[in-house]
């Protein structure tokens, strides 16, 4: 990894996508992949996967198969399929219908519906970023480390 200095101790890189999703409990995919980066039967049952990389309807991230096995939380409905390919490309091939994106973050934060049903569940957070949400989540940041003495502030 030229460039970017040592691999601190606790990091491991995994040989493949097999082996990195072997253990894990918590994916995060944030590429500009147009196709799958791993495959979403190698996902254990209660895994949670992140889909924050895809920006396009042709951007593919993460794999039907995965969106197929989870359940499937966004951000906004509306902009998710303007421009989530993660989830427009299964949705025009048939593999998945409009009802499997059942949930918005926001129903989910106000207790409307829940994020998981079973500690089995797989689920799947695909974000297209939402601008009031970065907001409130950044008002949120600051307010909290200005109460824990953190950060500096700055006058631009």
């Amino acid at each position: 990894m030229a460039g970017y200095g040592p691999i601190p101790n606790d990091i491991v890189i995994a040989a493949s996508p097999r082996a990195a999703l072997a253990e894990a409990d918590i994916v995060c995919a944030a590429t500009t992949s147009r196709t799958p980066v791993f495959d979403g039967r190698d996902l254990r049952p209660g895994t949670h996967v992140n889909g924050i990389g895809s920006f396009t309807p042709e951007m593919q991230e993460i794999d039907a198969t995965t969106v197929r096995r989870a359940r499937v939380i966004v951000d906004s409905r509306a902009a998710t399929l303007a421009e989530a390919g993660d989830l427009i490309i299964p949705l025009r091939s048939g593999e998945i219908d409009l009802d499997h994106i059942s949930t918005e973050l926001g129903e989910v934060l106000a207790g409307a519906k829940p994020g998981r049903t079973s500690a089995e569940q797989i689920t799947f957070f695909k974000s297209v970023g939402v601008a009031v949400q970065d907001a409130a989540a950044a008002q949120l940041v600051v307010r909290n480390g200005a109460a824990l003495g953190l950060g500096t502030v700055i006058s631009l």
